[in-house]
């Protein structure tokens, strides 16, 4: 990925593998500065559960009182059979990171995101596969955090992910 593959309008580019999605996770993770909304389907490992992008969640969470990271994911079987940093993370800063289950009016959402302070995205419309976009584009942003607000209001927090040791 480099500038020459942004889209000039917003300042996305595309993704198509798994290293594509880790980098711009990280860039977004890292670009922060009040709040990260991430919807998983199982916090997809080879991208959330490397150490530069939890060191950068890490350094949200601790930056400010004001912090928030909140965090849906719909297949919290998987997470807890296979473990995962930053349900470890999220148990360490619990003032700070939240997971949640999403309502089972949810629960078939095919789509992935990470969401940054209302203005970059990583974005992909099917979780299963690693073609998207990421970057800076506020409009998709407020559309993707709107969806995850309204989820977020029926969700819960998910015992299965709370009481995890690792």
């Amino acid at each position: 990925m480099n500038e020459q593959d942004q889209t000039p309008e917003t300042g996305t580019r595309p993704l198509t593998s798994a290293g594509d999605n880790r980098v711009a996770a990280l860039q977004i993770a890292q670009s922060a500065r009040r709040s990260l909304a991430l919807l998983s389907v199982d916090l997809d490992p080879f991208i959330y559960d490397e150490e530069p992008f939890l060191a950068a969640v890490r350094q949200l969470a601790t930056s400010s009182r004001y912090a928030s990271i909140r965090i849906l994911v719909q297949d919290s079987a998987r997470v807890v059979r296979e473990g995962h940093r930053l349900v470890e993370l999220a148990r360490r800063l619990s003032s700070f990171i939240e997971l949640r289950k999403p309502h089972a009016d949810y629960q078939n959402l095919a789509e992935t995101f990470l969401i940054a302070d209302e203005h970059s995205v990583l974005y992909r419309t099917l979780a299963s596969r690693f073609e998207g976009i990421a970057g800076r584009d506020p409009m998709l942003a407020r559309e993707k955090l709107k969806l995850f607000n309204q989820i977020w209001g029926k969700s819960e927090p998910d015992q299965e992910l709370r009481g995890l040791k690792l």
